[in-house]
């Protein structure tokens, strides 16, 4: 890759604790899509056709590579609920090493966050899309 991708500073551990001070779904939602507004820009030369994600309901473009040996994924949508779903999969998954990134159960986490039940179909297949062609990416790198 001719640049690396920028960096999002998220952790499931701190995103976890963020949303136990929410009293209302109403909030995390809120905070989910903040999440998506604070991700670095994504590179426009990947808002291509190779790089959409199939099986979402908007727009959605991810790119991954193999960074000094760690898996990188940046994300990004035109809807901002889904731009956040992807800053919390990049949170997941985002400077593991690649096999690592591969077999973490990202739905567990998502889980225990409450948040599979509050998505409606549609965004939760978007979600599962996303997750599972960033764990073949990484599991090919």
């Amino acid at each position: 890759m001719a640049h690396s991708l920028p960096h999002a500073e998220l952790s499931m551990e701190s995103i976890e604790e963020d949303f136990a001070f929410f009293d209302s779904w109403e909030d995390r939602y809120g905070y989910v899509i903040d999440l998506g507004r604070g991700l670095p820009p994504f590179p426009d030369e990947f808002r291509d056709d190779a790089h959409q994600v199939r099986g979402c309901q908007s727009q959605v473009w991810m790119v991954t590579d193999l960074e000094d040996g760690f898996f990188r994924l940046a994300v990004d949508s035109d809807a901002l609920i889904v731009k956040g779903l992807g800053a919390l999969v990049m949170a997941a998954l985002d400077g593991l090493p690649p096999g690592e990134a591969a077999a973490v159960d990202v739905f567990d986490l998502f889980e225990r966050l409450g948040l599979l039940k509050h998505l409606s179909p549609t965004r939760g297949n978007g979600l599962r899309a996303m997750v599972e062609r960033a764990q073949r990416s990484a599991a090919a790198l």
